[in-house]
């Protein structure tokens, strides 16, 4: 009894000893007044645009103890995922190589190394061009976005990010003495295209202040960079440029793009002091993509009059009127053409069919449709243009119980190859099963939901975690996720829910949860948990939930509506202060989000952002366990957003359940750099669940 007593008595020291320690954010009133409504911010200070300020530093440093001491008293199974991780790494890690010419370029990784280093191959012999592991022995944070050798591999350009802010630096190294030279190029978004005779580089520049890609220059290879030129300049702050390359490599696209609508403009890189031409001028409401065929030919694929997109037939770039276009592949309610590739005389779609994506070959010749069937229940499949050739392509497969895959596809025999297969040590499919079902919303749509488990739990006592997103039209497939082994080896159930808001149904499975109609993502997750849990899959005592980004926005929309629900929240760089970030056109990227979220200028848009604003709907309820994570320099997502959401959120929690968070001083939307430091991330939220999932 006396032994029980101490227990109890250490027990009550720690938990004071925690309580006393959460850290208590000073409030400072800020009226913010839209409409003629009026909000208070009191924790509208902890912005610093500088990332400098002393006391706000001061402040996520209070909260990273916090998150520590939180984590010492608890279990520590955090070294243990991260070891079972590491183990499961193979001892060295081959990309597969991409062609450029007479070279082929690829990365290695091993099993002890943060980032991956890239190579290239001649006649079969392996060259190291550049290990970027040793930038982190200098700085914390180092990725590489990108490699663009030239097309006769003399000079390559490299993309390299600092900090995390997705602003990359424009470096040209020489593979043949492995140096950089002095020249770089700052403020762009990481995107390098050259031209047909390598004597120029086409890349964009962003906006300093709202960091919207919006210039596309030209340099000529050896000039100062002073020297640059600005060949297109884009002043409407809603779209936002991309560069691509035809996939026949003979044009530059210059891609301009809001949600909604779109224009491209071609540049031929045989001619590169040309000046891009519009194929079609952009208008509301129409999105097109171009296949260039050839001899001034395009496929278009294109949503005018067709929302889940057609396939016409341009003769020439002089023939932009899309009315007069051939119609090649019809407009369909069943299917949505998310891609297309021409190889040889087969037009190859990816698809979207029942919420699944599926890839269709529709021969031009011989009118023959043949679709690729696959084996698991729920998967992703993508077309892979950068490999394809003149005869064949190759597209990647995954499943939740399959690492990614690379195959050949020979269209001649219709036969599949393997060609490249990601390795994790250890990880046998067959101890695992997946399914895939139908639930019914509120309003009567039927919803897709995907679990994994491993074979013979008892799935009615098994700790489950839901994952979502549901926004931007993004599809939430099955892929494989390494992460989730030792997650599901402890017994959990994994599910996967496409709510509305999201593409995996087509167009109108996204406008059902963009702008006026964003209720229906958040009803439609708390619609599917419930009814997962009827169909007794998982122990409705120990629920999870876990969502990233605008994902984050959903997990804080959730649990305001129905926090009764779950046991702990896993909420990653959240998107939680909707009607603030979207009032403020200073703060990076937001003009650009106004087709997703609306425009709070427009009174009508500011009222139904309200209603669902994370931050904005807080109130004094029994909130969850949360866990947040996020990172200084984001720059999706700026840090102060989760600051304040978990300061305002600890006001009003009526709840004992622990409200943590985890700022990365370094570091942007998509945490800290290298395989090692995200094992170290995602060990310490699972950690955080397993913990939850084990107390009663």
């Amino acid at each position: 009894m006396k032994k029980f007593l101490s227990l109890l008595i250490l027990l009550n020291i720690s938990c004071t000893t925690m309580n006393e320690n959460i850290p208590k954010a000073k409030k400072i009133p800020k009226i913010l007044n839209n409409h003629g409504d009026e909000r208070i911010d009191n924790y509208y200070w902890l912005r610093d645009d500088t990332r400098s300020d002393s006391e706000v530093i001061n402040y996520l440093r209070e909260e990273n103890s916090y998150k520590d001491s939180w984590f010492k008293a608890n279990k520590p199974y955090k070294n243990e995922l991260i070891q079972t991780y590491l183990s499961q790494l193979p001892d060295e890690e081959v990309s597969f190589p991409k062609a450029n010419g007479d070279y082929k370029y690829f990365t290695k990784i091993r099993n002890d190394e943060q980032l991956k280093s890239i190579y290239r191959s001649f006649d079969g012999s392996d060259e190291l061009l550049y290990n970027p592991n040793t930038r982190l022995q200098t700085q914390e944070y180092y990725d590489i976005n990108g490699i663009y050798p030239s097309n006769n591999n003399n000079l390559i350009v490299l993309s390299e990010d600092n900090n995390g802010r997705r602003v990359y630096s424009i470096k040209f190294f020489d593979p043949l003495t492995k140096t950089f030279k002095n020249q770089v190029i700052e403020g762009t978004n990481g995107e390098v295209v050259w031209s047909a005779n390598d004597d120029y580089i086409f890349y964009i520049k962003k906006d300093p202040i709202t960091l919207i890609a919006n210039a596309v220059y030209r340099l000529e290879i050896g000039s100062e960079i002073a020297k640059d030129v600005l060949i297109y300049k884009e002043d409407d702050e809603s779209f936002e440029l991309t560069l691509a390359r035809s996939n026949d490599q003979k044009l530059l696209y210059i891609k301009i793009n809001a949600t909604d609508s779109n224009e491209i403009r071609i540049l031929n890189l045989n001619s590169p002091l040309s000046s891009p031409e519009t194929f079609m001028a952009r208008e509301p409401n129409h999105l097109y993509y171009l296949e260039h065929t050839g001899n001034n030919n395009f496929l278009v694929l294109s949503n005018k009059e067709a929302p889940n997109f057609k396939v016409l037939k341009s003769i020439s770039v002089n023939n932009r009127d899309i009315n007069k276009m051939e119609t090649v592949v019809s407009h369909s309610v069943d299917k949505f053409i998310n891609n297309i590739l021409l190889v040889k005389n087969t037009l190859v779609q990816e698809v979207r069919m029942n919420g699944l994506p599926e890839i269709i070959l529709f021969n031009l010749l011989s009118k023959q449709i043949t679709q690729i069937d696959f084996e698991d229940n729920a998967y992703d499949v993508s077309i892979d243009s950068n490999h394809s050739d003149a005869e064949n392509f190759y597209y990647n497969y995954t499943s939740l119980l399959r690492p990614q895959a690379i195959f050949g596809y020979d269209l001649e025999s219709q036969s599949h190859e393997l060609v490249w297969q990601k390795e994790v040590v250890g990880f046998a499919s067959n101890n695992y099963e997946d399914n895939r079902f139908f639930i019914t919303a509120r309003d009567g749509e039927q919803i897709p939901v995907i679990t994994v488990s491993k074979k013979g739990i008892d799935t009615k006592e098994s700790p489950i975690l839901f994952y979502g997103y549901g926004s931007y039209g993004i599809n939430i497939d099955a892929t494989f996720r390494q992460s989730l082994i030792p997650l599901l080896d402890k017994g959990f159930i994994f599910s996967i829910i496409n709510i509305r808001g999201g593409g995996e149904m087509g167009k109108s499975w996204y406008e059902d949860g963009r702008m006026l109609n964003k209720m229906n993502t958040f009803y439609d997750f708390n619609d599917s948990v419930k009814a997962v849990l009827n169909k007794g899959i998982g122990d409705p005592t120990n629920v999870f939930a876990r969502g990233g980004s605008a994902g984050g926005l959903l997990m804080g929309a959730i649990i305001n509506l129905e926090p009764e629900l779950y046991k702990g929240i896993l909420s990653g760089v959240p998107f939680v202060d909707v009607l603030t970030t979207m009032s403020d056109e200073s703060i990076p990227l937001t003009t650009f989000e106004y087709g997703e979220w609306g425009n709070p200028a427009v009174k009508e848009e500011y009222e139904y952002m309200k209603k669902y604003s994370p931050y904005d709907n807080i109130d004094s309820k029994n909130y969850p366990a949360i866990f947040i994570t996020s990172s200084l320099y984001d720059s999706q997502v700026q840090y102060f957003e989760p600051a304040k959401y978990i300061a305002k959120i600890r006001d009003f929690n009526l709840s004992n359940n622990p409200i943590l968070m985890d700022m990365n001083l370094i570091g942007g939307h998509g945490g800290m750099s290298g395989q090692i430091n995200q094992f170290n991330e995602i060990a310490e939220e699972f950690s955080f669940i397993i913990n939850l999932s084990e107390q009663k």
